[in-house]
């Protein structure tokens, strides 16, 4: 009889599911478990990084390293530590197939769901191998429970109640989960360099051609606006490449597409070679933004 009943993958930081077993059991206390494990998994990020959660008939154990969490629903004759394996298995079979870029920008509920094949593959192979074939792994995993156990929950804890019951789950205010981006490039810097300097252009020809068009040529307007929203472009691409936040392909496209706009529109005030320039600078510092990504955080198994 199989003991490892359900796994998935889970975005840490909300809980965002990434990708499940397509497994139907229709027993009501594991589709009731299933909804706690749902409940959990927007948690996650205030546990250390190994748990267990023990219910009637079926325990729920986790396993978070970097952005990603594997969650699985076992039987509770299931060892401990055959599960945690398990999941150690798959979150390494996962962070290779995946890079921490995708996994950030990934917006809708699994996103990768293609890794439901080897979820399959992986859980058959630890439900149908014997414990003498998996000697070295499990001993490696003992030895690290025996020194960081895996902190213990109750599936009928109140904080899982009370989210199931109201609808959500309640997450404590702690420390935000920080995300370190790799280190700044000499082209990065270049990038930076010329993007302030073309958002400072950009905001005193503004100014100036504000004061001149409040007092005399009401038409130029249109130009003030493209000068400032171009400095606010220059401004918020230089944000995005030295801090991580969401959507950033998205937003880094919106910026520069704005860039290339606005100087266009400001054709007869500028002439091609400084569109160009402008325009130059906006491409690369897009293209920084794109390929500077989170750093990949080492696995620390045990930690």
């Amino acid at each position: 009889m199989s003991m490892i009943l359900f796994a998935c993958v889970v975005r840490v930081r909300d809980g965002l599911p990434l990708s499940a077993s397509t497994d139907f059991h229709l027993n009501q206390d594991f589709l009731e478990c299933r909804k706690r494990l749902k409940a959990l998994s927007l948690i996650l990020a205030q546990y250390p990084d190994r748990g267990t959660a023990t219910g009637r008939g079926f325990n729920i154990h986790f396993h978070s390293s970097g952005d990603i969490a594997c969650m699985g629903i076992c039987t509770s004759t299931c060892p401990s530590v055959m599960a945690f394996c398990f999941l150690e298995e798959l979150q390494w079979k996962f962070s290779a197939s995946y890079d921490s870029t995708s996994i950030s920008l990934a917006t809708r509920p699994y996103a990768f769901l293609e890794f439901d094949n080897i979820i399959q593959k992986v859980k058959y192979h630890f439900n149908y191998t014997s414990c003498s074939q998996m000697k070295n792994s499990l001993e490696k995993i003992q030895e690290e429970l025996k020194f960081h156990p895996p902190v213990l929950l109750k599936l009928e804890d109140t904080e899982l109640m009370n989210g199931l019951i109201n609808g959500h789950t309640q997450v404590h205010m702690g420390s935000a989960p920080t995300y370190r981006m790799q280190p700044v490039t000499p082209l990065g810097i270049l990038s930076l360099v010329l993007n302030i300097m073309c958002g400072a252009l950009n905001l005193i020809r503004g100014v100036h051609l504000a004061e001149y068009s409040f007092q005399e040529d009401h038409e130029g307007i249109g130009n003030v606006i493209a000068f400032l929203l171009s400095f606010l472009a220059c401004i918020f691409q230089c944000y995005l490449y030295l801090f991580h936040g969401s959507s950033r392909k998205m937003k880094a496209f919106v910026l520069f597409f704005s860039i290339c706009l606005c100087n266009i529109y400001l054709y007869g005030l500028r002439n091609i070679w400084q569109i160009l320039f402008h325009i130059g600078v906006a491409c690369l510092s897009s293209y920084q933004i794109l390929t500077r990504q989170l750093m990949e955080k080492q696995p620390d198994f045990g930690v």
